[in-house]
């Protein structure tokens, strides 16, 4: 505003908000329609994991038309992405007597194992335990590892590719300043075969002979608890896909889902992201969440369980006075407990005409709770339109 300055936004798959900016005039619109050179759009391929592990077609976590297109790729002396967001070599331990699962001693999350390590790591707080061999809830010798992440992944396509150099892309890999870089340049360099990933491996890399990209598991992005997760699941799909057939050549995607019918997986065959947005702004709309309204999240932490139970029904009993506010909760949130501090959610929908005014209630009501001396060990954090 002080200089009058001009900002350009560029995204394949920009947000709802964002796009509803610029259909509402709040933003000006420029669509391009083709991809840069005339690049050819992926073949995508979808495989419903269920049916294929009735037909014992899986090998462990890779469909045999995943497997087949891999090694096809590799025979062309071509490369190859694959794409799992979850870290790690298993996500977890289980116990296959009763089912137990060893959790984490400060937050109420299932740890995951990391094979480099050899511990159990928590992924919220960074505990880690040494990997137990008895269940310790019936103490018998039956603890099995559960799931797939990417070093998991990574030691399955060594077994079944032994002569393709294969790495991974994560957090894990990349935690000097110079790691991600390092990976990234020795794929472009063709000195990896294949690559596997969490989301990193979906932002804008740009590498000439990848011509297969497979997403894991497409299910559980679809899954997640989250208003948002329909989109972001979208744009991760389209963004991982996008790293296929990037010249002159066509690549292949391979989408793996235990749901084949949803209309997400659809409208990424499709590359259809305005199907996306419509069908998402008509929930969004009958629902009354963003980009139609404003949602400010409050989370209540304390480490005893009854004093946030108690805090989150009076801050709801106060915050409910507001007129015209629309309140969720308190809820309990899948991982209620992290860092020792038990927690608790109240979700708010404002009205976009008067959020100012609305918010500085909050806020007072917020300062007035806090006062009360049975609260006031209670940690409250804001956030306005989380994303």
């Amino acid at each position: 505003l002080q200089h009058n300055a001009k900002v350009l936004m560029g995204s394949a798959t920009p947000s709802l908000e964002s796009y509803w900016n610029a259909t509402h005039g709040r933003y000006g619109l420029v669509e391009l329609n083709h991809r840069h050179g005339s690049a050819v759009l992926p073949n995508i391929i979808v495989v419903d994991t269920l049916r294929e592990r009735r037909k014992k077609l899986m090998q462990q976590c890779f469909s045999q038309t995943l497997l087949s297109y891999i090694d096809a790729a590799l025979t062309d002396n071509k490369q190859v992405i694959l794409f799992q967001n979850r870290r790690g070599y298993s996500p977890y331990l289980e116990c296959s007597e009763c089912g137990y699962v060893p959790k984490c001693k400060h937050c109420d999350v299932g740890l995951t194992y990391h094979k480099g390590i050899n511990r159990l790591v928590c992924h919220y707080c960074g505990y880690s335990t040494s990997v137990i061999d008895h269940c310790d809830h019936c103490h018998q010798s039956t603890m099995r590892m559960t799931g797939y992440g990417t070093e998991g992944i990574e030691d399955e396509l060594k077994q079944i590719f032994p002569q393709a150099v294969v790495a991974r892309l994560d957090t894990d890999t990349t935690r000097s300043k110079t790691g991600g870089d390092h990976i990234i340049r020795d794929f472009q360099e063709r000195n990896i075969d294949i690559l596997i990933g969490t989301q990193m491996v979906s932002k804008g890399l740009d590498f000439d002979h990848v011509s297969v990209v497979g997403i894991l598991n497409a299910y559980s992005m679809l899954s997640f608890p989250d208003f948002r997760a329909y989109e972001r699941s979208y744009q991760l799909m389209a963004q991982v896909s996008g790293r296929a057939g990037r010249k002159d050549t066509p690549g292949t995607v391979i989408i793996q889902t235990a749901n084949p019918e949803n209309q997400i997986i659809k409208q990424v065959v499709d590359n259809d992201y305005k199907a996306m947005y419509q069908t998402q702004m008509q929930e969004r709309t009958a629902f009354f969440y963003p980009p139609v309204s404003r949602i400010v999240s409050l989370t209540l932490k304390h480490h005893q369980r009854q004093m946030v139970e108690q805090g989150a029904a009076q801050l709801f009993d106060m915050i409910s006075q507001i007129d015209g506010l629309q309140i969720l909760g308190p809820t309990t949130p899948a991982i209620n407990r992290i860092q020792n501090q038990y927690l608790k959610n109240i979700l708010l929908k404002l009205s976009k005409t008067d959020s100012l005014k609305t918010k500085q209630m909050l806020q007072n009501i917020i300062d007035s709770f806090l006062q009360m001396p049975q609260y006031k060990n209670i940690t409250i954090v804001p956030n306005v339109d989380p994303f």
